[in-house]
């Protein structure tokens, strides 16, 4: 398993501290992203979280559903970025 994880439905008012403070129970956070627009540099909704071991990331897992800032969000293992297919 991968050490970072995908949180998906956060607030789009929703900081690196926030998550910071959701996650940090799980163990040692190594690095934060949240997504912007490219244009607009507003939130996206999601972001991911990268622990300095696996197995901290597996137990954040468990923050599946669990509500902050007034939504459930979603949290998985992330995935890489698929390249972009050339049509």
């Amino acid at each position: 398993m991968t050490n970072k994880i995908f949180v998906g439905n956060i607030s789009y008012g929703a900081v690196a501290s926030d998550l910071e403070s959701a996650f940090a129970g799980f163990g040692e956070i190594q690095d934060i992203k949240i997504a912007k627009d490219r244009v607009t540099g507003k939130s996206r909704g999601f972001g991911f979280v990268t622990f300095t071991s696996a197995d901290d990331a597996e137990k954040a897992l468990t923050m599946d559903g669990k509500e902050l800032d007034g939504r459930k969000i979603r949290v998985n293992v992330a995935r890489e970025k698929q390249p972009a297919s050339e049509s």
